[in-house]
């Protein structure tokens, strides 16, 4: 019962990554689920979030315009497509289901309740 995150890598500023968030052993479906970044020194902060019950979708203020969230629960996987990248993005990026009332409730500087953790992958942005 896990979350793989995937997808980091090093890219130019201006760039684009599409991470991916697959669950194995569980289901995502009707889970809502959440991507956070950590950069070094910092705390951690929610990134993006989608609702696992009506498809909504949340965005910080910082990648607004910029990231989509999306997921596809054949593949029991969400994404996170990255555009338009900046060297404040680098960070290593988590996903972590939450639960759906964290979705619906609480600004996603606040989440709480995340159960389940991937183990980060790092994205770089740097030219």
């Amino acid at each position: 019962v896990q979350l793989q995150a995937s997808g980091g890598g090093l890219v130019r500023p201006g760039g684009s990554l599409r991470l991916s968030c697959a669950a194995s052993g569980f289901t995502l479906d009707y889970r809502a689920v959440a991507w956070f970044r950590q950069a070094p020194g910092r705390e951690r902060e929610g990134v993006s979030s989608i609702s696992g019950l009506d498809e909504g979708t949340r965005y910080a203020d910082s990648v607004k315009n910029r990231f989509t969230i999306s997921r596809d629960n054949a593949k029991n996987t969400v994404y996170l497509q990255m555009n338009n990248l900046k060297p404040e993005d680098t960070a290593v990026y988590y996903c972590a289901t939450i639960p759906d009332v964290v979705f619906t409730t609480t600004p996603i500087g606040d989440y709480w309740g995340m159960d389940r953790w991937g183990q980060g992958t790092l994205v770089t942005v740097s030219s």
